[in-house]
């Protein structure tokens, strides 16, 4: 059996740099496109265009978005005062789709990782500083990921936001609920305890 060539084999070699398409999901998708109605691929073509030439990092926050601010921070219904702090604009989805967090967001851009050549001056670090030392905010929330990386990050962020006197706090771990205490591991035992808060 040959090799596609040409163009098919052009869009196969970029589906495929896509997290999760593999070569036969690259060519599913493929062939899903080029198989029906041509308008639903070139209105593919034409959104990631769009993604591509219109989308960038909120002046603000860093978010993405295809206008000056993105839509969080341009609401003034939401609690400015509130600063929560992630790595990347996928987890401002994901605090959103749970929709009870009604304050602003700062994206760092990733994590830090010196070995992998991320560091500090790659993230938006000073840009957090000086956000918080203008912006009235009364507290931020660090909600890097629960890893050496996030934690490092987390670290990090709250030494430099030492100096604005700023409350700093960090999202709670521990046992997720409806589980059982038999199907937990160490870590999350240790991290439940030291969460621990009131009855």
């Amino acid at each position: 059996m040959s090799e596609p060539a040409g163009v098919i084999a052009e869009l196969l070699a970029e589906l495929v740099k896509l997290p999760g398409i593999g070569p036969k999901s690259a060519e599913r998708i493929a062939h899903f496109l080029l198989a029906g109605d041509r308008a639903s691929a070139v209105a593919l073509a034409d959104a990631l265009h769009a993604v591509a030439s219109k989308v960038r990092p909120c002046r603000t926050c860093f978010n993405l978005t295809d206008g000056e601010l993105c839509p969080i921070c341009a609401d003034p219904k939401r609690d400015a005062a509130l600063l929560c702090v992630v790595e990347t604009p996928r987890d401002v989805n994901s605090f959103e789709r749970v929709g009870s967090f009604r304050g602003l967001y700062h994206v760092l851009g990733g994590r830090l990782a010196p070995l992998d050549g991320m560091g500090p001056e790659r993230l938006t670090f000073a840009a957090l500083a000086e956000r918080v030392r203008t912006g009235g905010v009364r507290e931020v929330i660090l909600a890097t990921s629960p890893t050496l990386e996030g934690d490092g990050t987390a670290l990090f962020a709250s030494n430099v936001l030492a100096p604005t006197g700023v409350a700093v706090t960090r999202l709670a771990r521990g046992l997720p609920s409806g589980s059982s205490l038999e199907l937990a591991n160490a870590q999350m035992l240790a991290d439940a305890l030291e969460g621990r808060r009131t009855f």
